[in-house]
């Protein structure tokens, strides 16, 4: 070999020396440009994963909320540190995530009710009570009328006398019937109006059967109804033994004589 194809050999050498260093100095660079971004990109995962543990911190119990200083210590560790606590965190956000979504209010339908069965009111059954009411005891003319505040002259007495109730004319042994309903208080004979009949009534009313020739029909403390047979007309009464055949019939209402003929229907 010439001294001339040495030396060329030579430079081809060098170039291809020079050509492979600036190769391989040009991939260094490219390595640790491409190393530096991949670190600053996990670096920022790293960042955004400590955030992201502020926020766990803040639901979760029991985490680390250093924040700012986690930032720092993490620049001081390896990349297989950051990889693990970058895992570690990214599954607590998740259980956050998990958590927030199950506190999330969950709509309820709205229950729709069934209508209740409308009850029929209650009907009050109230007792109505009607007034009482009076018949004429026997059927006839009034002969002596009722008189308190003005007298009238007795023929048996002859003299003249209040009258407590009326006289109703009726032949001897007619039927006398009750007024109305009641119960008799007493059967007596009465030294003045001879043998007579009290029957008590409802509303404070009293009816007196008076001049009877007969009682035998009801008994005291017997419940009667009205128009009931409880005696006969008859000329008993001492005080108007000189009238014609009669009954007397005297109204009470409250202990007080009242008018029969106000009454009588």
């Amino acid at each position: 070999m010439s001294r001339r194809d040495y030396f060329r050999e030579e430079n081809k050498l060098k170039n291809v020396s020079i050509v492979f260093g600036v190769t391989l100095a040009i991939t260094v660079i490219a390595f640790i440009y491409i190393f530096s971004l991949y670190n600053k990109k996990l670096e920022e995962n790293a960042r955004q994963s400590i955030l992201d543990l502020g926020r766990i911190n803040s639901v979760v119990p029991n985490t680390d909320t250093s924040g700012i200083s986690l930032v720092s210590q993490t620049e001081d560790k390896g990349i297989n540190e950051v990889q693990k606590e970058t895992a570690v965190n990214e599954t607590k956000l998740e259980n956050v995530i998990a958590l927030e979504t199950a506190k999330e209010p969950v709509e309820e339908k709205p229950k729709t009710e069934e209508p209740a069965e409308e009850q029929a009111p209650e009907e009050t059954l109230e007792e109505v009570v009607e007034p009482i009411t009076f018949t004429a005891p026997v059927n006839g003319e009034i002969i002596k009328d009722f008189a308190t505040e003005t007298l009238l002259y007795s023929e048996t007495l002859e003299e003249w006398t209040v009258h407590n109730g009326i006289d109703i004319k009726a032949p001897k042994t007619t039927v006398v019937v009750a007024s109305s309903d009641g119960v008799v208080e007493s059967i007596k004979n009465d030294p003045r109006y001879g043998l007579t009949i009290t029957i008590t009534h409802r509303d404070g009313f009293k009816t007196v059967y008076a001049n009877l020739l007969t009682a035998e029909f009801v008994s005291q403390g017997q419940t009667i109804e009205k128009g009931r047979t409880i005696g006969t007309v008859g000329e008993t009464a001492s005080f108007e033994i000189s009238e014609d055949p009669h009954l007397h019939f005297e109204m009470i209402k409250d202990g007080e004589y009242v008018n029969p003929t106000l009454y009588l229907k």
